[in-house]
């Protein structure tokens, strides 16, 4: 692959998830270059540095245009500890953060008292990629890194490839989620919340919807 034939890195900067998601996609659309993904077609960004100022749990523009079932199927994705059957049987996000490999550590408490013992560490740093036992699927979002630059709750996402068609603005409300929740546990305010994206990209079979999805809203 030449990888000269990718854009430079971009910086998206917006108020609201909802924003982010339909800034993305219409980058995505008039800059995105035709790629495959598992032998689908798309069209791809790469390299794309995403940062909502105020991410909402109950974003408006997500609630009005998201679907509803992929809200609830990441949801529970996030929330519900499970093999995950459209992802092969996968371990959910839930195992990956609360149960790690199975073996009953709480990653997301990890990082709450890490950073009440210690409000200035820079490693308040977790994963959900289990390398013994993932092999055919990869988490999408492998990094959550969470830490006090301020007085604010900063979240530092790496993610390796999103599906801003479909799934997308999911993952932004479920990490707003857990950034809030973690935020909460330490009395402090939720600041931004930053994705770095590997790969940003809309599958062909939602070319279509996501042209006039963006051009209706003016996003």
């Amino acid at each position: 692959m030449d990888v000269c034939m990718f854009p430079k890195s971009n910086l998206i900067e917006t108020g609201s998830l909802g924003q982010c998601w339909l800034q993305v996609s219409r980058q995505i659309m008039q800059q995105g270059r035709h790629s495959r993904y598992d032998g689908a077609a798309t069209k791809e960004m790469a390299h794309l540095t995403l940062v909502v100022n105020a991410p909402d749990l109950n974003d408006d523009l997500i609630r009005l245009y998201g679907d509803p079932a992929w809200l609830a199927w990441m949801h529970d994705n996030f929330f519900t500890q499970k093999e995950v059957v459209e992802l092969g049987n996968a371990p959910s996000y839930a195992v990956r953060l609360f149960n790690y490999a199975n073996r009953g550590l709480d990653q997301l408490q990890w990082v709450v008292e890490r950073l009440r013992e210690n409000p200035e560490t820079r490693s308040a740093t977790l994963t959900t990629f289990m390398p013994l036992t993932d092999t055919t699927y990869i988490p999408c979002i492998s990094l959550l890194d969470f830490w006090l630059p301020d007085r604010e709750l900063e979240l530092v996402v790496y993610a390796h490839s999103l599906d801003f068609g479909k799934k997308a603005y999911g993952n932004l409300i479920e990490l707003a989620v857990l950034q809030a929740t973690v935020a909460c546990q330490l009395a402090r305010p939720a600041g931004r919340l930053i994705i770095h994206v590997k790969s940003a990209h809309i599958y062909e079979p939602e070319w279509n919807d996501m042209w006039r999805l963006c051009e209706s809203v003016g996003v």
